[in-house]
């Protein structure tokens, strides 16, 4: 098929294809049925974050972060929002550091919040410290290279 692009699932980490010029924020996931955008970031252990920087056909934007972090507490509703914005040209996954030591460690992860950047498999580029919303959605666009 040509003319597509690949969504994976936040929820099953299936990997979809979907036609250019079908609407991806209405598209289902083929294997669990579930929305394959909805506005939320998505959780993500190791095997969810390789599938999703790996197989998706739109860029990835991760929050590494840990529950013990204050700042990464406060910026979770920023990140939240941001998804509500930036989807569906953007999926949005959040990474516990914490529970994914070995991951946070190959990423180079040296302060949390973290957000990296990943398209078509490769980091773009990352920023550490707590956002707000317009700066997370912002920064995202500008290294995109898409207008706002």
């Amino acid at each position: 098929m040509t003319g597509a692009h690949h969504v994976v699932c936040p929820h099953c980490a299936g990997v979809n294809r979907i036609p250019t010029g079908r609407p991806a924020g209405a598209a289902r996931c083929g294997t669990c049925k579930g929305a394959l955008f909805d506005g939320h970031p998505a959780e993500a252990d190791a095997r969810m974050f390789k599938r999703q920087v790996e197989r998706s056909g739109v860029p990835v934007l991760v929050d590494a972060w840990a529950p013990w972090c204050g700042p990464c507490r406060m910026m979770a509703p920023a990140f939240a929002e941001a998804a509500r914005v930036l989807e569906p040209d953007v999926r949005l996954i959040k990474l516990d550091t914490e529970s994914e030591q070995a991951l946070a460690a190959r990423l180079s992860i040296r302060s949390i919040p973290t957000l990296i950047l990943f398209r078509d498999g490769r980091e773009i580029d990352r920023i550490s410290g707590a956002l707000q919303a317009r700066q997370i959605v912002d920064w995202t666009r500008q290294r995109l290279g898409v207008a706002a």
